[in-house]
């Protein structure tokens, strides 16, 4: 089963992840942010698919292949380390990313966040061996 697919969904999602499925190191992050996730509370939502503009017409996916979106069941979009944080508690773990959410850290973390960014496929390429995959699948 491939994920971003209309039907792999649960319909309580607390929070749905549009990331860049060409990405191996934020394919990397989705994967292990789904395999924590054993209440189902996150959907995940591969930007690249064919029909993703169809199904989301409200998330500019050139946009949220610059910084990182997600939606709340409210239909509110949450951006960058603020997505992160929120993944990270959803499962249990958002200690490890709550001090990039603090006063003070919070503005060198957004910037460090959006060089990071801009320059995720070389930063890939250093991780993971590969700078770009044509579809990278969370399974």
């Amino acid at each position: 089963m491939k994920l971003g697919k209309k039907d792999s969904q649960p319909q309580t999602t607390q929070l749905t992840i549009f990331y860049d499925g060409g990405c191996p190191l934020c394919v990397r992050e989705m994967r292990h942010l789904k395999r924590l996730d054993r209440s189902h509370k996150m959907g995940f939502e591969d930007i690249h698919e064919d029909d993703f503009s169809s199904r989301y017409p409200n998330v500019d996916p050139k946009a949220a292949d610059r910084i990182l979106h997600a939606m709340l069941p409210s239909g509110e979009m949450v951006y960058g380390l603020d997505v992160t944080h929120q993944a990270w508690s959803l499962v249990g773990r958002g200690w490890l990313t709550a001090p990039l959410r603090w006063p003070g850290l919070r503005w060198i973390a957004d910037r460090v966040y959006l060089w990071f960014a801009r320059n995720r496929y070389s930063i890939s390429k250093v991780f993971t061996g590969k700078a770009r995959c044509e579809r990278c699948s969370l399974d």
